[in-house]
């Protein structure tokens, strides 16, 4: 079972000239959804509400065989809301609820974990983060875990704390991924390559970092490659990191590098190995931006054109 532990929301996109869209979102939700649809077993443990939202986002992941143990809670499903103006700019507002209390007492919910995630608002985000971290360190003997810090400074907008938060989460993991954004706002001015062989040296097995066009790029204990990113005809970019993300830890899953008792494999993953699996998650990646919103390709469509894990 691999576990992901994060928000769940709501993407409201709000225009005087069109109806009022929701979409269910959440960048940890887009992670459960990517890797169920690549075959793995998955649960996602987050908070929604006992609204109409929180039944949307119970019935998406139900629908892509994502286990929800977690009930609902009396509070109101988190909301993203995007107001547009007439030339198609928008404005954020976000009516955010993060916290899972006693999470880490609950150890019944990692029984068969071997693979936890993490990351975006649920590890910076009071007071939730502390009971992620929490559950994360109790995990981390027997499950392999994974972090992609995913910074929103709309939100979190005081970086020295994101950055203290991202380290300690870093310091944790075994896998780690971020965008070069992500890495100049935590660390402004210093080149991305530095951050990443810098958290690297904090612990981590393999520290990947998203740029875009421009593709990707790891370090791993026995060097450094760079993956082009897959062609595609872009419809959007929404979940395209997330899609990335979980096509990044399946084709580590598939290769049996999951679970605490594999740490020292992979550790010892060679730079060939990683760069395998950069292009499989790019080429996931590659069908998200291909559709609109956050919408992972599954293992056959990914078979289809050719692309194997």
């Amino acid at each position: 079972m691999l576990t992901i532990i994060g928000e769940a929301l709501i993407d409201e996109v709000i225009s005087d000239t069109a109806p009022l869209r929701a979409h269910v979102g959440g960048s940890p939700l887009n992670v459960a959804v990517g890797l169920a649809r690549l075959g793995h077993p998955t649960q996602f443990l987050g908070r929604f509400g006992d609204d109409e939202y929180g039944r949307r986002i119970h019935q998406h992941l139900a629908d892509n065989a994502v286990l929800s143990p977690l009930p609902p809670d009396a509070g109101p499903t988190s909301v993203a809301s995007a107001r547009l103006d007439p030339v198609g700019g928008a404005q954020y507002t976000f009516q955010l609820r993060w916290e899972l209390p006693e999470l880490a007492s609950r150890d019944s919910l990692l029984n068969g974990t071997s693979l936890v995630h993490t990351g975006s608002i649920a590890s910076m985000l009071a007071p939730g983060a502390a009971e992620v971290l929490a559950l994360v360190r109790q995990a981390r003997p027997f499950a392999t875990i994974s972090y992609d810090p995913n910074c929103r400074p709309t939100i979190i907008k005081d970086v020295d704390y994101a950055r203290e938060q991202a380290e300690k989460f870093v310091a944790l993991a075994d896998v780690v991924k971020a965008s070069d954004e992500d890495l100049e706002w935590l660390y402004p001015g210093q080149d991305h390559r530095e951050s990443a062989r810098r958290w690297l040296s904090m612990g981590p097995a393999v520290v990947v970092v998203t740029r875009g066009s421009r593709g990707s790029w790891a370090v791993v204990e026995r060097g450094e490659c760079e993956a082009p990113a897959a062609a595609a005809s872009v419809v959007d970019t929404v979940g395209a990191g997330d899609s990335f993300m979980a096509a990044l830890l399946g084709a580590l899953v598939d290769r049996e590098l999951d679970g605490g008792q594999r740490r020292s494999e992979l550790h010892g993953l060679s730079v060939e190995q990683v760069q395998a699996v950069l292009a499989f998650a790019a080429a996931a990646a590659a069908v998200t931006v291909s559709r609109a919103g956050a919408n992972p390709p599954t293992r056959d469509e990914l078979r289809a054109r050719g692309v194997y894990a």
